[in-house]
């Protein structure tokens, strides 16, 4: 015990010289800015790793969840199923917080954002050069017919076209993929990825749920 406590001690007194005389080595005092400048390079090359089709993706795609969201904000006031409401309610939530995602993808790239106003079935969007025809959009005449409908008919028509529209987003990524150099940045790889995973899942569901349904009076959904 004593020889360990005399060790202890010793070192302690070096330690303390060394301080004393100047001896420890000190950081320079550019080093922390050095760090900061490093990283700050880093973060701007990372964002630097987007092509235009992303940005075609990423603007369309705020287009398509913007119709989405016209589409889903009908399901209390036209009579909607309890099973329809709450797959209504889910696509609102997420395809929303998909939509500010993108906005602010956009906007730390330097891009044009678009910027969504919806009034009722009306879908207005300003600064969005790319998002003109997407597959999946549904035409006004569905529009109209989906407004028109309420009950068990709104259920039908609701997830007929909802399954429509989530293939023509499901088509969207495909696309995407499709460009060697496109999907490099990180949010535009996994924020297509999901937006695949789960438009997949949700179209068997809805499928399911279609299938449950009383059977398609005549004339059926067009």
């Amino acid at each position: 015990m004593r020889q360990r406590s005399h060790l202890a001690t010793g070192a302690l007194l070096t330690l303390t010289m060394a301080a004393c005389g100047g001896a420890a080595p000190r950081p320079t005092n550019g080093s922390t800015s050095d760090l900061e400048v490093l990283y700050r390079a880093r973060t701007d090359s990372t964002r630097m790793r987007f092509t235009e089709a992303d940005v075609r993706f990423v603007t369309g795609m705020i287009r398509h969840h913007a119709q989405a969201l016209v589409m889903a904000a009908q399901a209390p006031t036209h009579g909607a199923g309890p099973s329809v409401q709450i797959l209504a309610a889910r696509i609102m939530n997420s395809q929303q917080d998909e939509i500010s995602l993108m906005q602010q993808w956009l906007g730390e790239r330097g891009e044009p954002v678009p910027e969504v106003m919806i009034a009722g079935t009306e879908l207005i969007l300003h600064g969005t050069e790319y998002a003109l025809h997407m597959p999946g959009m549904l035409t006004p005449e569905q529009i109209w017919k989906l407004d028109e409908a309420q009950g068990t008919e709104f259920d039908r028509v609701f997830l007929t076209y909802m399954i429509q529209h989530h293939r023509g987003a499901v088509t969207m990524v495909d696309d995407l993929f499709g460009w060697d150099t496109a999907t490099q940045d990180g949010v535009v790889f996994k924020l297509s990825s999901d937006i695949q995973a789960d438009q997949l899942t949700e179209i068997a569901r809805m499928g399911r749920m279609l299938a449950a349904l009383p059977d398609v009076p005549l004339g059926g959904v067009r």
